[in-house]
């Protein structure tokens, strides 16, 4: 982990506004002001290196690799690129998220895992909601971790928040009420198996909101994505096999599902 990560933050931070989707639309929920604050760049920096974060994540990455070391690549390779490649993709697709929130909020509750939460958007904001009762976030990245649980501090949520690395650690639930993970199935060396503990993990009636993008881009531009077609199928016949998808009237990517009852 860079030094700068724990360094001493400023005594005075810009502070969050209200977690609701029209504050997200504004400004991603002040995200280019703490994303500032947390790394310690100047404003000018920061949107020096936004617009080239992606293509700077993919030049870290080693293009056809063994699936046994992407986990690896996303906990030590990326450093903090990863939270100026999502924090582009959250600002530059802001309508886009602010949909993906608004599903959450109609069907969280309870236990909620967000599996693979990035820098902690859906995290924070379900944290925020009445009907949830605490939100256990899992990512790799101890970068992300470390941004999110910043945030959270700030914003008072912090005790209603969980940080995890992985799904291993003592005291996660037996089930959860409500399971997110948003564009992170396409980077699992084995999504059918994450599938399978998301079915075997998930209440009876809780929901799963789920999203994929198993394709490397037309010019290669998304190398850490894995497309085998062998991957892929199995990974639509688990879908198809343990849950049954719910509709919701969002016209976006993002899918629930139920877990499918047993015949």
């Amino acid at each position: 982990m860079k030094g700068r990560l724990l360094a001493a933050l400023p005594a005075t931070v810009p502070s969050l506004p209200a977690l609701n989707i029209e504050a997200f639309r504004a400004d991603a929920f002040a995200l280019r002001e703490q994303l500032a604050a947390f790394l310690q760049l100047s404003a000018a920096e920061l949107e020096r290196r936004l617009p080239c974060s992606t293509e700077e994540l993919a030049a870290l990455h080693p293009g056809a690799f063994d699936p046994e070391q992407a986990g690896n690549f996303y906990e030590e390779t990326v450093g903090d690129g990863h939270l100026l490649e999502l924090a582009a993709w959250h600002l530059g697709s802001r309508d886009y998220i602010a949909d993906t929130l608004r599903l959450q909020q109609h069907v969280a509750r309870g236990q909620l895992l967000d599996f693979g939460g990035g820098i902690g958007t859906h995290a924070l904001a379900a944290a925020a909601l009445p009907a949830v009762e605490r939100v256990w976030f899992v990512d790799l990245n101890p970068h992300n971790r470390a941004f999110m649980t910043w945030r959270a501090e700030r914003l008072g949520l912090a005790e209603k928040i969980s940080t995890c690395r992985d799904l291993d650690i003592a005291g996660l639930p037996e089930h959860f009420d409500t399971i997110i993970c948003l564009d992170v199935l396409e980077h699992v060396p084995d999504p059918a198996a994450q599938l399978e503990f998301f079915a075997d993990r998930l209440q009876p009636d809780g929901t799963a909101l789920l999203n994929w993008y198993f394709f490397k881009g037309f010019q290669g531009e998304y190398p850490f994505h894995f497309d085998d077609t062998a991957l892929v199928e199995a990974f639509f016949r688990t879908l198809q096999r343990r849950f049954l998808e719910v509709f919701h009237p969002w016209l976006i990517t993002a899918r629930t599902y139920r877990p499918m009852a047993a015949a």
